[in-house]
Order: structure tokens, then sequence, then C-alpha cells
């Protein structure tokens, strides 16, 4: 061992002297992502043109760090805001964060919520946190600038129960910590929609490359319709290939408690389905 660790070295030694380049793809740049195959690449201009509600949510830790927390979209109206329930509560639904440590950010606007709309989807019978129910609404104090536009109100009613696959693109406007760039975009497949569970919402099963920050990231159809939100992988960072069971990104849904939310948002700024609660920021 001793012996091939010293010529692995002087390999290295010898690579760095010399004047041949060494150039690196970009799957070798990051060896975290979760697939074998990483074809992220960073959004440009007709991208935002393309999924104009991309935002980012960004909150302060308990040190005072400003962080980008995840993705978040602006969704039906130029002041309701989507995003994981997972930013403000932990699986056992006990409070993480505070609202007014975050403010939203979407092209050069940069916005307040209201602490007191945080409307969150999960089911407190259960005394857990599940994909199906991790998403949360919060309105903004003031409507946006005629300049930002929202994106439009999503529905997944058309998409098939089963497994098949179904081709996507996966935009995320914050990014991922095991990616270069500040954003990404990539197109990639569900390979899998599970039955509804919580709110009568499914999970999507999906290859797409995530990392943390990732969260809230959406789900587009090649012909720009938002039908899913991105919750969660499995073993982040393990770049290895796909798996239906155990190496799989999941993400929710729009349709069901979610979609009804939303729409009742758009038009009054509280929660009125019954499997819908608000809570209180933290104390």
């Amino acid at each position: 061992m001793c012996l091939l660790a010293s010529i692995l070295i002087a390999a290295l030694f010898l690579m760095m002297m010399s004047s041949v380049p060494i150039t690196l793809s970009m799957e070798q740049f990051n060896p975290a992502a979760l697939y074998p195959h990483d074809a992220r690449r960073l959004m440009g201009e007709e991208d935002y043109r393309h999924y104009p509600g991309a935002g980012v949510l960004f909150c302060h830790t308990e040190e005072g760090t400003l962080e980008r927390a995840s993705a978040a979209w602006l969704i039906g109206s130029r002041q309701l805001v989507v995003m994981n329930a997972h930013n403000f509560i932990d699986r056992k639904l006990q409070s993480t964060r505070r609202v007014s440590d975050c403010f939203f950010q979407i092209n050069d606007e940069t916005a307040d919520f209201d602490p007191t709309s945080l409307c969150l989807g999960v089911d407190w019978a259960s005394q857990s946190l599940h994909i199906t129910d991790d998403w949360a609404l919060l309105r903004l104090k003031h409507p946006l600038s005629d300049k930002t536009a929202p994106q439009p109100i999503p529905d997944a009613a058309e998409v098939a129960t089963g497994a098949f696959d179904l081709p996507v693109i996966m935009v995320s406007p914050a990014g991922h910590s095991n990616y270069r760039q500040m954003t990404s975009i990539e197109s990639c497949t569900i390979r899998q929609i599970d039955a509804p569970s919580e709110g009568g919402i499914r999970r999507a099963r999906h290859d797409c490359n995530d990392g943390y920050g990732g969260s809230g990231s959406g789900l587009f159809l090649e012909d720009g319709r938002l039908i899913a939100m991105h919750s969660a992988s499995l073993d982040m960072n393990a770049r290895r290939p796909f798996n239906i069971e155990s190496h799989y990104g999941s993400a929710l849904l729009f349709e069901g408690a979610l979609l009804e939310a939303i729409r009742e948002n758009v038009l009054e700024p509280h929660c009125t389905h019954s499997d819908v609660h608000v809570v209180n920021p933290m104390p």
C-alpha cells in the first residue's frame, strides 16, 4: 500500500509540473451530484422569462448569517408565494424558523412576508411531516410591481398515476450546495407517480440531480407547465444510479389541498381548506 501511495503521489506531482493542461468535465467537477449523469446548467435570461415565478427564499440563521434557504415561487398573483413547509417546521412539526427572519427575492425585487399569513398543509393529527404535505403559502406585505409576473396557477390533474417516464425540467432558482453555480436547470425524468396520500396529493419519484438548497425547485413539463415542487432526495450526494426504491428524488404534485389553497389564497388572504392550518411564527 505504501508503494502504491508513493507512485500515485509521484504521478500527481508530475501532472502538476507538466506543461500539458488538465481539463475537468462537468461531471468530474461535481463529484457530489446524486447520479452519475449531471446535466445541470446555469439559468439564463431566457429561462427566467420562461419561468417568471422563479424566486428565492432568503433567511437569517440564529447566528445572523444570511443564507439562500430554498427556491420559492410567486404563484397566481403578485403577492402569493409557495415553498416547502420544512423551511419553517421539522419532521415532528416543531417550529424551526421565524417568518420574520426571511424575505423573498425575485428578479431585482425584494419583499417581506406578512408573518401572520403562514399557511401549512400538514395534517396535525399525524404528528409528522410527509412529502405530500410539505408545502407552505405566504403572502407578501405588499404586491410586487407590474414588471414582475407570477407563475400561472399550476394543475397536475392530467398527469397519470403509475410507473412511466415523463420528461420534465427541474428549475432551481436557489441552486444546490453541490453545484458550482448560484442557480441551475436540468432536463430529467419523473419515473413514477405514487397514489394520492396526504391532502389528496401524489408524490413524483424523479431522477433530477439535487443538493442542499434545492428544496422548492419546480418540475415543469416540456411545454412549460409547472406540475410539481421538489421536497427531498434519498441518500444526498451519493452519486450512484437511480433506484425507484432506494435512490430517487421526491416532489409533490400541484393538486388536492395544495391547489385548492392556492386558488383560495389568490382570492382571499387566508386558508379555508379543512386540511390546511394557519400557524403563528416562532416567539
